[in-house]
């Protein structure tokens, strides 16, 4: 055995239960081995960084490697709420739905529309909207206001065939 496979062997001998309990602390015993699995894996591949003692340097790896796993699991139950949203909707009612709010955007005066489209498309907060438009921030939202009420009265003409639900509670939630 090389010195190094030597040293590795005794560190891991040393700090694996102590690097298990602190994983166990944190996370619990579903992932424990997996994380320590994983912690030693990097020291391995690390080892020349490894420092003495190597306890609070392993400890530190577990807690990165959990965060990733955290990270990870994050974005695995985004994309799958993500992919159950698009198989949920019906793409009649999205296409319904967007045709709807199209005619009636472009029913509304220009200045409206900008302010709409600043807010709902562009993504900009209301503040930030208001420096684009170049007015406060209180007369910003006194206008975004008024224009969400024109664009609910807008699509409240629409055919009722044509209206869809989602649509027709937009005037609740903008109340």
């Amino acid at each position: 055995m090389t010195d190094d496979a030597q040293r590795f062997t005794t560190m891991y001998d040393e700090c694996r239960r102590r690097v298990w309990a602190y994983v166990v602390g944190q996370a619990g015993r579903q992932v424990a081995d997996e994380v320590v699995s994983e912690t030693f894996a990097i020291a391995w591949r690390k080892f020349d960084d490894v420092p003495e003692p190597a306890l609070p340097w392993l400890l530190v790896v577990a807690r990165n490697v959990m965060r990733d796993n955290i990270r990870a699991e994050i974005r695995r139950e985004s994309l799958a709420a993500e992919m159950r949203a698009w198989t949920e909707e019906d793409p009649a009612e999205q296409v319904a739905e967007r045709l709807t709010v199209l005619a009636a955007m472009t029913s509304l005066a220009d200045e409206d529309r900008e302010l709409l489209i600043l807010v709902a498309w562009d993504g900009l907060s209301p503040r930030d909207a208001a420096k684009v438009v170049g007015c406060s921030h209180a007369t910003f939202r006194v206008r975004l206001h008024r224009a969400r009420k024109r664009l609910v009265q807008a699509m409240k003409t629409a055919p009722a065939a044509h209206r869809p639900a989602r649509v027709r509670n937009l005037s609740e939630e903008w109340s």
